[in-house]
């Protein structure tokens, strides 16, 4: 069994969602976001995103962590602070040792879904089918939680992949 952490960054809010995997089984651990306050300076609001991550690998302990690549927004000055955000999330667990993986966000509606063109209610209807009994609140979380789904879904083809070749 093994835990992962699905990040969905954000500079108000980023999403994260941990499940575990064992075998092709799996199971909602917890969900929600870190939340800066929007009038604080841009490296508080950093500093509080990466305090965040590090209070959750210290309560969860997750084994390798998942962030949703960030997608061009119409505004540069939108896109550059979303990039801030996904900067910590993918720092913030390297720097704790845990594996980083980067998924887009047509792959990661295509791992729960079926189809790159899902909607957003879509994959929130799916990943509440996928982990039954997830209490989840915010948009955000539920994103995460996809993320982490993807993951563990590349994670198992990669892992049969590999035990495939070592067959040979």
């Amino acid at each position: 069994m093994i835990r992962l952490l699905g990040i969905d960054p954000g500079l108000r809010f980023m999403g994260w969602g941990l499940i575990e995997v064992d075998g092709n089984r799996l199971r909602h651990v917890a969900d929600g976001v870190i939340a800066t306050v929007g009038t604080d300076s841009v490296p508080e609001r950093l500093k509080a995103l990466h305090a965040g991550l590090n209070r959750l690998f210290d309560a969860y302990a997750p084994a390798e962590a998942a962030v949703e690549e960030t997608y061009v927004n119409r505004s540069g000055s939108s896109t550059l602070k979303l990039g801030y955000a996904r900067g910590v999330a993918l720092l913030a667990p390297a720097l704790a040792g845990i594996a980083v993986a980067e998924y887009g966000a047509m792959e990661v509606k295509r791992a729960v879904v079926g189809t790159g063109a899902a909607s957003k209610e879509q994959v929130e209807v799916m990943v509440r089918r996928l982990l039954p009994g997830a209490d989840i609140k915010r948009a955000d979380a539920a994103d995460a939680l996809a993320v982490a789904i993807c993951h563990a879904h590349h994670r198992a083809s990669r892992l049969r992949v590999a035990a495939g070749t070592r067959m040979a």
